[in-house]
């Protein structure tokens, strides 16, 4: 399976992450891939996988990714986008859309859509309490039909429903409903996961979701798109 390469461009949760797809590999046996945290352009370009983390506000994550090596890492991630299975965690996953209305920001534009802020004011949770931004915590995930047949490939073996773990402000609105690979409901129904082609992204936090989290991470490294 070769290399995977987890993006480190000052602003992903790197520890939590490496090690979560680490663990992955490490439950693939002989067939494990070698799994690096890197900076380095060429070692992304090498890779045969790559993961892109991020947490904190997108402006901050899309300025330090574009000036990392002159923008030669930016260059990097565009092409592994292109050309081999790239996988976004939390910001990781807004930053391939268009544009963030969090401090007006344009994203990588990977994928047509927009990040929008959860808007709340006037909801109410069933228990009658106000729904607080960011949503922080537990909630179920409901999986969406790919390319018109069966749950994205990178869901195997995860139940529908299942529970992942959040903390976020923004979601994504992709312009192409079919982008949407999973969905979840806070005061509405938001995209929680989105795919096209060869890359597959999620909202919610993996390595902090338990065992389902490692599924995913497990089935992004044997995923052939």
């Amino acid at each position: 399976m070769g290399r995977v390469a987890v993006i480190d461009y000052g602003m992903g949760n790197l520890r939590s992450v490496s090690q979560a797809v680490i663990h992955a590999a490490q439950a693939l046996g002989g067939a494990a891939p070698e799994v690096i945290v890197t900076a380095d352009p060429a070692a992304v370009r090498a890779a045969d996988r790559v993961v892109l983390p991020g947490q904190g506000a997108m402006r901050d994550c899309m300025r330090e990714l574009r000036e990392a090596h002159d923008g030669e890492l930016l260059a990097a991630v565009r092409e592994a986008a292109a050309s081999k299975p790239l996988m976004g965690v939390c910001v990781g996953m807004q930053m391939l859309l268009d544009h963030s209305e969090e401090q007006d920001t344009p994203g990588l534009g990977l994928m047509p859509g927009r990040v929008l802020r959860f808007r709340l004011d006037d909801a109410l949770q069933p228990d009658g309490s106000r729904y607080k931004v960011p949503q922080m915590g537990w909630n179920r995930v409901r999986q969406h039909a790919f390319q018109g047949g069966a749950p994205h490939p990178v869901w195997a073996g995860v139940p529908d429903e299942a529970w992942f773990y959040f903390v976020h402000s923004y979601h994504a609105a992709p312009a192409d409903a079919a982008h949407t690979a999973g969905s979840t409901e806070y005061g509405a129904r938001f995209t929680s996961a989105v795919a096209r082609d060869n890359i597959f992204a999620t909202q919610f936090h993996p390595e902090k979701s338990a065992a389902h989290g490692l599924a995913l991470y497990r089935n992004f490294l044997r995923w052939r798109p």
